[in-house]
C-alpha cells in the first residue's frame, strides 16, 4: 500500500476528527462503569443485582440509540449526526456533575449515555465514504481504534474521583467533548458520495433471515463480552481483590487496552485461515480463560486470564464482521446497524448477569461459569450453521470460495457506506 496515495485519497482532517470523536466518545461511554467504585458509596448499599445493572445501562442505552443514530447519519449526514451526538452527549455530564445523587438518577444518566455509545454509528460512515474500497480496511482500522477511548475512562476516571470526586470527574469530562465538537464544526466534512438512505422495509427484509440472529447471537458474545466486562471489571476488582478505586482503574485499564486496539488482527487471521475456523478457536479461547476466572485465581493469574480473554474476544469482532459482508453483500448497510445493536445488548446482559449471580451466590465464579458456557455455546453454533454456509459463500473452515481476497473490494465498497465496530 502507498501511503502518498493514501494520503491523497480521502480528507485526512475528516479522518483525524472521527478517530478523535469515537475515542471520547467512548470515554464518555465508559465513565459511569470507571467510576462505580466511587458512585456506589454515595448512593447507600446497593446489592450486587442494582451494582450490575447499573454499569450495564449505558450499554443498553448505546444499543438502542445505534438503531437511531445510523439512519440518521443516513438522512442528515454523519457529520451533522456526530456533532448532534457529541451535543447530546453534554447533557449526560452535565447531569453527572451537578444533578445525580442517587440510584434512579445515575441510572438516568447512564441511560442518555448510550448515545456516547452509539457513536460509531456516526463516526466509522463518516470516515469510511471518504476512501475507495482499496483503503477500507485501513480507514476502518483507525477510526476504529477509537475504542481505545474505554481506557481513558478506566485509567483517568478513578483517579480524578480519588483526587476531587466523582462528580468532577463527569464535569472534567465535559473538556474533550466540547472540544472534539469545536473541531468537528471547523474540520471534518461529508463525502460528497452518499449512499441511499436504509428504509425500515430494508432492516425488516434482513431480520426474517435466520442468520441474521445468528450473527447477532455471534457478535453479541464478542462485542458484548468486550465492553460488558470492561464496564463490570473495576466492581469485581474491588470486592474481590481489595484493591483501592485507583488500583482496580488501573488494572481495568491492562485488560481493556489489551483487547481494544487488537480487532483488525482477527480480521486479517479470518481471512487468512477462515473466519468460521478463527470464530470457533477464539470462542474455545474465552470459554477457557472464563473458566480459568470462575475458580477465583490470584490476582496476577486472575488479570492475565481476563486480558487474554478481551484480546480474543476484540479478534473476534472482527473475525465476525470477516463473515458478515461475505454472507450479506447486498444488505451490508441493514444488516451491520442490527447486528452491531446486538453487541450492545450483550454488553447489557452480561454485567448484570454477574451482578445478579453475585447476589444470589456469593461470588462471582457463578456469573464467569456462565460466560464460559456461552462462549461454548457461540462455538457449538457456529459449528452447526457453519455447515448451511459451505458450498454456498464458504468453502471448508470458513475460506472464501472466490478466494479471501477476490471479493474484498466487492464485499468493502458496500461497507463504505455502512461501517460499525
Amino acid at each position: 500500500m502507498n501511503l502518498r496515495d493514501f494520503r491523497r485519497a480521502g480528507h485526512m482532517p475528516t479522518l483525524g476528527c472521527a478517530l478523535l470523536y469515537f475515542t471520547i466518545s467512548c470515554m464518555a461511554w465508559m465513565m459511569v462503569g470507571a467510576l462505580a467504585n466511587s458512585i456506589i458509596p454515595d448512593l447507600g448499599h446497593l446489592s450486587d443485582s442494582r451494582k450490575g445493572l447499573m454499569v450495564a445501562v449505558p450499554l443498553l442505552g448505546g444499543s438502542l440509540l445505534r438503531l437511531v443514530l445510523g439512519p440518521l447519519a443516513d438522512h442528515i449526514g454523519a457529520r451533522k449526526t456526530a456533532m448532534l451526538g457529541l451535543a447530546l452527549t453534554v447533557i449526560p455530564l452535565l447531569m453527572g456533575w451537578l444533578w445525580a445523587d442517587s440510584y434512579p438518577k445515575v441510572l438516568l444518566l447512564g441511560l442518555m449515555l448510550g448515545v456516547a455509545g452509539a457513536s460509531f454509528a456516526a463516526a466509522l460512515p463518516l470516515a469510511s465514504r471518504w476512501y475507495p474500497p482499496q483503503f477500507q480496511g485501513l480507514v476502518l482500522g483507525i477510526a476504529g481504534a477509537g475504542n481505545g477511548g474505554t481506557a481513558l475512562a478506566t485509567l483517568f476516571g478513578p483517579w480524578v474521583a480519588a483526587t476531587w470526586s466523582w462528580h468532577a470527574a463527569f464535569g472534567l469530562a465535559l473538556i474533550p467533548v466540547l472540544a472534539t465538537l469545536a473541531l468537528f464544526a471547523l474540520l471534518a466534512k461529508d463525502s460528497p458520495s452518499h449512499p441511499a438512505p436504509k428504509t425500515l422495509a430494508d432492516y425488516a427484509a434482513v431480520l426474517r433471515i435466520a442468520d441474521a440472529g445468528w450473527f447477532c447471537l455471534f457478535y453479541a458474545i464478542t462485542f458484548g463480552g468486550f465492553v460488558g466486562l470492561v464496564s463490570f471489571l473495576g466492581i469485581f476488582f474491588r470486592d474481590q481483590y481489595a484493591l483501592t478505586k485507583v488500583q482496580a482503574g488501573a488494572f481495568v485499564t491492562l485488560c481493556a487496552i489489551s483487547g481494544s486496539l487488537i480487532r483488525p488482527l482477527g480480521g486479517y487471521l479470518s481471512d487468512r485461515f477462515g473466519g468460521v475456523r478463527v470464530l470457533l478457536l477464539l470462542y474455545l479461547g474465552v470459554a477457557a480463560t472464563m473458566a480459568g476466572v470462575s475458580s477465583m485465581p490470584p490476582l496476577v493469574p486472575c488479570t492475565l486470564l481476563l486480558a487474554t480473554g478481551l484480546v480474543l474476544m476484540g479478534m473476534g469482532n472482527g473475525a465476525v464482521f470477516q463473515l458478515v459482508p461475505q454472507r450479506f453483500p447486498k444488505e451490508i448497510g441493514a444488516i451491520t446497524g442490527i447486528v452491531g445493536a446486538a453487541g450492545g445488548l450483550g454488553g447489557f446482559i452480561l454485567p448484570t448477569l454477574l451482578g445478579i449471580l453475585r447476589q444470589w451466590t456469593h461470588s462471582y465464579s457463578g456469573g464467569f461459569l456462565a460466560f464460559a458456557l456461552i462462549g461454548s455455546t457461540g462455538a457449538v453454533a457456529l459449528a452447526f450453521v457453519s455447515q448451511s454456509w459451505e458450498g454456498t459463500f464458504l468453502g471448508k473452515g470458513g475460506v472464501v470460495l472466490v478466494g479471501p481476497t477476490a471479493g474484498r473490494v466487492e464485499v468493502l465498497a458496500p461497507l463504505a457506506e455502512e461501517a460499525v465496530v
